[in-house]
């Protein structure tokens, strides 16, 4: 590839990789995809090689969220976090774990709350939010657990204002690393005491 060429690639990537992190800061769009997509539309992007990866943009959705929203993010970050903390203790007999951008500190103006939950019995879940009357929304998903394809439920809630997705794995899935793709990387998580100290060390 000549050289210039290969430069205008380079600056179309970092173009895209700001307007994707801008969109998912101030836009509230979770999805990475999609938000490349709609940043290399606006930028008038016709080559799919100079779409960024997850990492370049999340680099530059800290960097927004730092510049242009630095207290905003750092109180949303604690109240989504402490709404989860609360949530996990509730959900404690399922082994919870919390992930996500609310876990990452990337969090945008309406992001939701990632769970996940772990056990063989994903009916005594959804036993426990009835029980309580709290309703919800039943979803799938595809996780990787190893290289072994897994069927994920994943249940949306309302809790004291805030909207979780909680996915749930089984009981045996706790021990390994869990992906969104066979090759993606491993989703970071954090338990409910993890988490505990991480509210701990930002007082």
């Amino acid at each position: 590839m000549p050289k210039d060429l290969r430069a205008k690639q380079q600056q179309m990537r970092a173009r895209i990789a700001a307007g994707a992190a801008r969109i998912m800061a101030e836009d509230g769009v979770d999805d990475f995809a999609l938000a490349k997509r709609k940043a290399a539309r606006q930028l008038g992007a016709e080559d799919a090689r100079a779409l960024p990866n997850n990492e370049e943009v999340e680099s530059e959705l800290r960097a927004y969220q730092a510049i242009y929203q630095g207290e905003e993010q750092r109180v949303r970050i604690r109240f989504l976090r402490t709404r989860a903390l609360a949530a996990m203790r509730v959900l404690a007999a399922f082994r919870p774990y919390l992930a996500g951008p609310v876990l990452k500190g990337t969090a945008g103006r309406y992001s939701d709350v990632d769970l996940q939950l772990f056990t063989d019995d994903c009916k005594a879940v959804e036993f426990f939010l009835l029980s309580r009357n709290m309703p919800y929304q039943v979803s799938e998903q595809r996780h990787f657990a190893g290289d072994r394809e897994r069927a994920v439920s994943v249940l949306r809630l309302e809790w004291e204002g805030v909207t979780f997705n909680v996915a749930v794995h089984a009981g045996n899935d706790e021990r390994g690393a869990l992906k969104t793709s066979i090759c993606g990387r491993p989703i970071e998580r954090a338990s409910t005491e993890a988490l505990a100290q991480l509210l701990a060390a930002d007082d």
